[in-house]
């Protein structure tokens, strides 16, 4: 039903697979493959860092700007008073470094190279650093008045060699300095400021190494907050808040001239929302790309990669999370964020915030590189900066911030990742078992996540054995793990078989999954046999242990995700001859489909619930959202406080059919709900119990199917709670509306007959 707001500023290891190929085993659509199928390999290319946090020493504070050096130092600076080793704790171990440090990119510890940047009054920050291209200065901008007692107006030049100012580079910058671009004879900066050396430069200014005020003139409107030069160092990119370059509209990006300063690209309103700004820039030999944050309604967050040649674009993502950092790497675009919903490309959907993302400079889809930090302190927003450099036959990336956490673990302002050794393993497989079909054990599972390689190499191992049965492979990211299968034929009725299951990055390997049993079927059961000859595309029987796995027993293979723990092998089941149901709490526990389905224009929900509840809540529905309450949501069936059962679809408004009868009486009931030319209606327990031929339309959105809860606001009777208290079993959806022998059909096999 109802939308909610569709564009915000949030509250805040990929092989180049041939596409097709790559969509089929997204969307789910691989079984058995033949065994002995090609090994996945480490570092699903062309990512080539792996996702493994290295011990780094941390700051007590916010890192604000990096630099790296080709000798392998790296100089971050920011918002910090001290440093201390890796795992030590805050206030631990500390060594002074009042906004400076400097590390060996190798080791992740401090070099010699102390300075201390101060301001008389108020708080002191370093928001800029920038190598000259002989590496022997470093130039360094923000608001501090001195460098180790020396005076300077928010911008100095450190000797390298000697980690000392450069008395001679004296320039006086009315405000802070946020950016800096360096060539042999120029430093370029951008920042809050409206003079230099006493003369007007509004937001950006050029000055010679020798500390003198060039011509060069980029006046902006508003605060600048990226400088970059292109390769051929004959333009200046700019970004920052504003909406004019030297009297030109140009929202947030301009190109100007690396002489005079004059507009060489505009971008006009639109381009980039006038509520979104750029906060960096970077660039390679082809292109240049922007990272995008933004505040309000209709924002872009996210990154946009435009070619050198022409200065247009070549693509732009969508995610929301505002963008903070930028950096190429062999061809890979990474990210500082906190994405939390990219569903308007394709990918994961609104969900909990995820900082740091990888993508083809040629290509928006995101690759599949994943590790993570936390929000941290500030704002907070996570990462800020990223630098690189090469040292020891390594090349290591280096990303500082407000975080406070790394990959799950603490680690405070800094953190970095290599190109090897690469030691994650991926996650342990999820398992289930299937026996509906007579003479054979489907082994089903969800395909595993690895935070650096999307294709993985799967192999089962049957009763114990050490050699594999069975071997193939699957991709995955983490939010989308599809479903595979193995359906083993070498079994006789009666038998019982074990199986477990290994997932592998070509380097690391998973443990193996628990040891699960099945005994084969003799004669196929009778209620899931009609439920799948009747057309289900997905069909969830809860006969899981202790997994988030619901197995999809369909040929759709839409496993769904289980939320929060809900209470697995719940007997008696449903259906006699099913084995166990599952049990939701009524306040967080739900699951949902892997699969985002485009809008059901006809379609069957069945399921059997168990309840004494007098809060109500939603049992089955569609909803554009998985891991929080959705925006869009309609197609679904909610039981209110009095146990009537209503079912709902959104066509311009909320329309319902409602039950006389209550359902709230500690039984199983079987409840079915369609929608089709005929309009809707509602069964329970094999008989229509509610129904209006009028509505045949419902609200067009891609979504996920949901179970055990969802947002049910301004729906009407609306219960007190939108999740479920009780037990649910055999749940199947269909792309058709069931007929009422079909339905009344199904509730007869209920007993096995």
């Amino acid at each position: 039903m109802m939308n909610g707001s569709t564009g915000r500023r949030p509250i805040g290891r990929g092989r180049a697979r041939a596409a097709a190929a790559a969509l089929c085993l997204l969307a789910g659509a691989l079984t058995a493959a033949a065994s002995g199928g090609s090994p996945a390999a480490a570092l699903t290319p062309p990512v080539s860092l792996t996702a493994d946090d290295l011990t780094t020493w941390q700051t007590n504070g916010i890192v604000w700007s990096m630099a790296a050096s080709d000798a392998g130092v790296v100089y971050t600076g920011g918002t910090f008073s001290t440093v201390r080793p890796p795992d030590a704790a805050a206030g631990t171990s500390e060594q002074p470094a009042v906004n400076f440090a400097a590390f060996d990119a190798a080791t992740g510890a401090p070099t010699g190279c102390s300075l201390s940047f101060t301001l008389s009054s108020g708080t002191a920050t370093v928001r800029a650093l920038a190598l000259s291209p002989d590496q022997k200065t470093l130039y360094v901008g923000g608001q501090f008045g001195a460098v180790s007692g020396v005076g300077v107006s928010n911008i100095a030049a450190i000797d390298t060699a000697t980690c000392t100012p450069r008395q001679g580079f004296k320039v006086s910058v009315s405000a802070t300095v946020r950016a800096l671009a360096v060539t042999a004879d120029t430093v370029y900066l951008g920042g809050d400021f409206n003079t230099v050396a006493g003369q007007t430069r509004n937001k950006f200014a050029a000055v010679t190494t020798g500390a003198a005020l060039k011509p060069w003139t980029a006046n902006t409107d508003e605060v600048g907050r990226a400088v970059e030069l292109t390769p051929d160092q004959k333009h200046v990119l700019i970004g920052g808040d504003f909406f004019t370059v030297n009297g030109t509209a140009s929202h947030a990006l301009a190109v100007v001239d690396a002489t005079t300063g004059a507009v060489a690209k505009s971008y006009p309103a639109g381009f980039i929302p006038n509520t979104s700004t750029v906060q960096d820039l970077t660039t390679d030999a082809t292109g240049f790309y922007t990272a995008n944050e933004g505040t309000g309604g209709g924002v872009f967050d996210g990154r946009i990669a435009l070619n050198l040649g022409n200065f247009e674009q070549r693509w732009r993502d969508t995610c929301l999370g505002a963008t903070q950092a930028v950096l190429v790497h062999n061809g890979v675009l990474y990210s500082g964020s906190h994405a939390h919903d990219c569903a308007s490309m394709g990918e994961f959907p609104d969900q909990p915030r995820k900082h740091l993302l990888a993508q083809s400079v040629d290509d928006p889809k995101l690759l599949p590189w994943f590790p993570d930090t936390n929000d941290g302190i500030g704002e907070p927003v996570g990462p800020r900066v990223m630098a690189q450099t090469d040292k020891g036959g390594h090349h290591y990336l280096w990303v500082g911030g407000e975080f406070t956490t790394v990959n799950g673990s603490a680690q405070q302002g800094l953190t970095r990742f290599a190109d090897g050794p690469d030691t994650g393993a991926p996650w342990v497989p999820n398992v289930s078992l299937s026996t509906v079909a007579a003479g054979e054990v489907e082994v089903n599972w969800q395909t595993s996540f690895d935070a650096d390689d999307g294709e993985l190499t799967y192999r089962i191992y049957k009763d114990g054995a050490s050699t594999p049965v069975y071997t193939t492979t699957g991709y995955s990211l983490f939010w989308d793990r599809p479903q595979l299968r193995w359906t083993d034929t070498d079994v006789a009725a009666g038998e019982t078989h074990s199986y477990r299951i290994s997932a592998s990055d070509g380097t690391n390997t998973s443990a193996k999954s628990p040891a699960l049993s099945a005994t084969v079927a003799s004669t196929a059961q009778k209620y899931p046999a009609k439920v799948l000859a009747d057309g289900a595309s997905l069909y969830w029987r809860y006969d899981e242990g202790t997994s988030t796995f619901a197995a999809d027993t369909g040929s759709g293979l839409d496993n769904g995700f289980l939320r929060n723990s809900p209470a697995y092998r719940q007997t008696p089941a449903a259906v006699a001859g099913a084995s166990t149901a599952i049990g939701f709490n009524g306040s967080n526990q739900y699951a949902y489909s892997n699969k985002r389905h485009a809008q059901p224009t006809r379609f069957s929900v069945e399921t059997w619930i168990k309840t004494t509840t007098t809060r109500g809540g939603k049992i089955i529905g569609f909803g554009n959202v998985t891991m929080q309450n959705s925006t869009q949501f309609d197609k679904h069936v909610y039981m209110r406080n009095d146990g009537r059962l209503i079912f709902g679809v959104y066509s311009g408004g909320a329309r319902t059919v409602t039950t006389p009868a209550a359902y709230n009486d500690g039984a199983w009931h079987h409840v079915v709900a369609t929608q089709g030319t005929g309009g809707m209606a509602l069964y329970v327990d094999g008989q229509l119990r509610a129904s209006n031929a009028l509505y045949t339309a419902n609200q067009n959105y891609s979504g996920y199917w949901r179970v055990g809860g969802d947002n049910l606001n301004n729906w009407p009777n609306q219960p007190t709670s939108s999740f479920f208290a009780g037990q649910i079993d055999e749940t199947a959806v269909y792309p058709t509306a069931l007929s009422g022998s079909q339905v009344s059909a199904h509730y007869a096999l209920r007993t096995g007959g």
